[in-house]
């Protein structure tokens, strides 16, 4: 039986909502200047390196210590140590030739010489004051965002996932909260204007294309398999959501670091802060791995409910279809990835088309295609 629909509780979410986009939106304008900012240092750090290498060479190569009998034998031999020194630097005799921050190597030191940050992702001992308030205000945000979560389904009287509006404010916030679970153990800060920016539009387009008043569910999805099912796709959503910015990063730090081996400039200095192409498409093929698991559970317990509200297990109704398909292209990319040698720029896109999927299936299937499963509360 239904609990009463408190529509105070329901506006008091609405407001937290509200409270919560603002929140996020400071935070990501925080953490695209923790990247413009650290660019800027990072290139100021290298050109000081390249200039203080260019004088230490330079006064080897013009020291000339020459002793009282030493005559033409000794300036010979020290003309000779100057083209050897502007030979190892890749310069003419007799001119020290600057490095350039595209070719300086480095602990972090991506291919082809490009400079990324180190492979572990672990916390670095310079602190960024951008990235330290962008987090911050990150929690503060989640926080609010967990208060309209809470209100929401204290209003309802039952889970927050019932429609359109409830899973994308709530897969919202678990997008965000798995990414500050993350953040204890590893530096995704580099992801923070991604994975902020995503929640803001879900938010966003929750408050603008689906919003629904608080009120009860259909009879179809007043089970206890509405917890189970939809709570596993909102987390199995959530880390999607992140192999998802993951890839996209892959293929943009992927080009720099083959237009750097290639000879060409450096103009994404903010990708300094990201992890090498490879390192990305690692970590992202475990996310990727442990959410396709997530998604085969909600790929057979929506079938389980299925049965109990329809007397079927399967009938190729849209919303069906869409979820087998995004569990192939998962289970596509990862065999791939793992047999079949598909690896970099290719296997980000598989992720990349499998998020698209996720998408698609939650946006445009809800909202355009008649079946059992049209319950959006649109």
């Amino acid at each position: 039986m239904p609990y009463g629909i408190n529509e105070t509780m329901g506006q008091y979410s609405e407001l937290f909502m509200l409270l919560a986009a603002g929140t996020y939106t400071v935070a990501f304008i925080a953490f695209a200047w923790d990247l413009a900012k650290s660019s800027k240092a990072l290139r100021a750090i290298d050109l000081k390196a390249a200039q203080a290498s260019q004088s230490g060479q330079a006064q080897d190569a013009a020291r000339v210590p020459v002793a009282a009998g030493v005559g033409e034998h000794a300036a010979a031999a020290d003309g000779s140590r100057a083209d050897s020194a502007a030979a190892h630097l890749g310069g003419p005799a007799g001119r020290a030739e600057r490095p350039s921050s595209s070719t300086t190597k480095a602990a972090g030191t991506g291919g082809g010489g490009v400079i990324t940050a180190d492979a572990d992702m672990r916390y670095a001992a310079e602190r960024r004051a951008p990235a330290r308030v962008a987090v911050a205000l990150t929690i503060l945000g989640a926080l609010i965002h967990a208060a309209g979560v809470l209100t929401r389904a204290l209003g309802a009287g039952r889970v927050p996932w019932g429609n359109m509006y409830e899973f994308l404010t709530t897969g919202a916030f678990v997008a965000v909260a798995v990414f500050l679970l993350v953040l204890v153990r590893r530096d995704l800060r580099f992801l923070g204007t991604f994975v902020v920016g995503l929640a803001i539009i879900m938010l966003v387009a929750a408050s603008v294309a689906y919003w629904t008043p608080v009120g009860h569910l259909v009879p179809a999805l007043q089970s206890y398999w509405l917890i189970i099912h939809v709570s596993i796709a909102v987390l199995s959503s959530a880390l999607f959501t992140l192999t998802f910015a993951m890839s996209a990063l892959q293929l943009v730090q992927s080009h720099r670091q083959k237009t750097v081996a290639a000879g060409g400039a450096d103009k994404l200095g903010f990708m300094r802060l990201v992890p090498s192409a490879l390192s990305l498409e690692n970590l992202s093929y475990r996310i990727n791995a442990i959410a396709f698991i997530g998604w085969t559970f909600t790929l057979m317990f929506g079938a389980i409910w299925a049965e109990k509200a329809w007397g079927r297990f399967w009938g190729w109704d849209t919303k069906e279809v869409w979820t087998f398909v995004i569990w192939v292209v998962y289970a596509g990319y990862l065999h791939a990835r793992a047999t079949r040698g598909w690896t970099g720029t290719r296997a980000a896109w598989l992720s990349i088309v499998g998020y698209l999927c996720v998408v698609f299936n939650f946006t445009i299937v809800n909202q355009f295609f008649n079946g059992l499963h049209s319950y959006s509360g649109l």
